[in-house]
């Protein structure tokens, strides 16, 4: 419906950083109504050594399972789904990963399972890149940097700068 709106093809993916300005404050505002809350992680990579970006996929990994923990007290037999990237080994190796991570005490794991789509096939993975999108946004220092986030901020529970 909102791809009508805009004038754009049915199949067109919203992705935050390919999107002019006003699609995205339009795509913002249209699902600021909905009922879904989000988490976040803000990596500044320019404070990370070398060595920890050296392994893309841990890094990768290791920055799903800080959201995740964050998220965990919110997660019961939650099925995460990523979008789909990497080998099928990576895939594997992701799904263990976040497995083991989010156990708690008595060794109940709050992930249900853990699933890869192509997000140009699922909006819920879209609507996570433009969240994405403006959270690192307000971090930019840009002219616009406040604008996107405001428009989703009441959806916001916590949002970690890392490192520290």
């Amino acid at each position: 419906m909102l791809r009508n709106e805009l004038g754009l093809q049915d199949n067109f993916e919203f992705h935050f950083n390919k999107m002019k300005p006003a699609f995205r404050r339009t795509f913002l505002e249209a699902v600021a109504p909905y009922n879904f809350f989000y988490f976040g992680v803000v990596i500044d990579k320019a404070r990370l050594t070398t060595r920890e970006l050296e392994f893309k996929e841990s890094f990768y990994k290791y920055a799903c399972g800080l959201i995740l923990e964050n998220a965990k007290s919110r997660l019961s037999n939650a099925i995460i789904v990523v979008d789909e990237n990497g080998s099928k080994n990576f895939k594997s190796e992701l799904k263990r990963y976040l497995v083991r991570r989010l156990k708690d005490d008595s060794g109940k794991c709050f992930i249900k399972k853990v699933r890869t789509q192509d997000s140009s096939k699922n909006n819920l993975l879209q609507l996570a890149d433009m969240v994405v999108g403006a959270v690192a946004r307000s971090f930019s220092g840009k002219k616009d940097s406040p604008d996107y986030r405001r428009l989703i901020a009441h959806r916001e529970i916590y949002v970690q700068a890392w490192p520290k």
